[in-house]
């Protein structure tokens, strides 16, 4: 790769105030900060892609006590994933101008950061975008949180979401003998069956939920991949085989709703079908088996270069799109993952 040169400051994405119910583009600012020194074992990278990931709501709201993730306050630049170039490294790091590597530090232009934060990336895959694809969760979540079995029915809420549109599609790869969705449009509904494999859609705000998902699932449900929570977790209840198996990565029901903070994700159950039929639920994160990830690695690539696998997203350019390409994340405006290209 051609060499890249050490910038004097670099723009970022900074929280100007914590919104009063969803957030708008407003909300957010681009910057131009000076880079900070770099400390022994930092390096430092030119980011190419970023993610624009939802969850930034519940991170200005103040976070969730238990995860994993940093509040943010007003003047803090946001972060997500990202992939970049490397321009300086220590030669201690094993990282060398030019590699592609990917952290969390996105929603700025170059990141300065400890070389144990980054990940080399081995460029196998052919667009450097797809290394933000969240398929790793999804695979893992499926091969071991609820451990798919051949033949089942799966049913993935948040069907058409960055994740939710790797799950249908990996449900499908695994085994899975009918594979519904949920998503909130009837346009994003054709094109989850056109384009990523899904049997049947249930969608948001039509007929009941619980009623559509027993039609789409005649047989019943054997596992819930739930991005969601809210009634369309109940309605996987309701609808749910004995034995059926749980495993739920998200809340969005509660995280994008705008009578909630973001924070909490309420949900009422009846719980004696779940006792009754013997429903295993279970919250799951891709830590849990992190041994795993570079099978994942490799599965990916090849179903990727084959065509078994698309990585459904929409593309927006410059850092200036960011805040903008947020607010419509969160509004449910794209299908798929968001990438802002730098």
């Amino acid at each position: 790769m051609p060499s890249v040169p050490r910038p004097g400051s670099s723009r970022e994405v900074r929280l100007v105030r914590r919104p009063t119910g969803l957030p708008a583009a407003t909300d957010f600012e681009v910057v131009d900060a000076a880079l900070p020194v770099l400390g022994d074992g930092d390096v430092l990278v030119r980011n190419r892609f970023f993610h624009v990931h939802s969850s930034v709501r519940m991170l200005i709201a103040g976070g969730v006590e238990g995860t994993p993730f940093t509040p943010l306050n007003p003047g803090d630049t946001l972060g997500s994933a990202a992939v970049g170039e490397v321009v300086e490294a220590p030669a201690s790091s094993g990282l060398r101008e030019g590699d592609l590597v990917a952290h969390w530090l996105g929603w700025r232009e170059y990141a300065v950061l400890p070389a144990a934060a980054c990940r080399r990336l081995d460029g196998d895959l052919p667009d450097p975008a797809a290394y933000l694809a969240q398929g790793w969760t999804a695979w893992a979540a499926l091969t071991f949180g609820v451990e798919l079995r051949r033949g089942e029915t799966v049913f993935v809420s948040g069907g058409a979401s960055s994740i939710g549109s790797m799950a249908g599609q990996i449900a499908r790869l695994l085994g899975a003998g009918r594979v519904i969705g949920s998503t909130s449009s009837a346009a994003k509904a054709r094109r989850m069956t056109a384009e990523l494999g899904y049997d049947a859609v249930v969608l948001r705000g039509a007929e009941p939920l619980e009623e559509q998902l027993a039609k789409a699932a005649p047989d019943g449900v054997d596992v819930l991949f739930d991005n969601v929570g809210g009634e369309q977790l109940r309605a996987a209840v309701a609808v749910a085989n004995e034995g059926a198996r749980f495993v739920l990565i998200g809340a969005l029901a509660g995280q994008l709703s705008e009578d909630s903070s973001g924070t909490t994700a309420p949900v009422t159950l009846d719980l004696f079908p779940v006792l009754f039929k013997r429903i295993t639920l279970r919250g799951y994160s891709a830590d849990d088996d992190v041994e795993h990830e570079p099978a994942w690695d490799e599965c990916f690539s090849a179903w990727l270069r084959s065509g078994e696998i698309v990585f459904a997203h929409d593309r927006v350019h410059g850092i200036e799109a960011g805040p903008a390409a947020l607010a419509d994340v969160i509004a449910g405006r794209h299908f798929g993952a968001v990438i802002v290209e730098l």
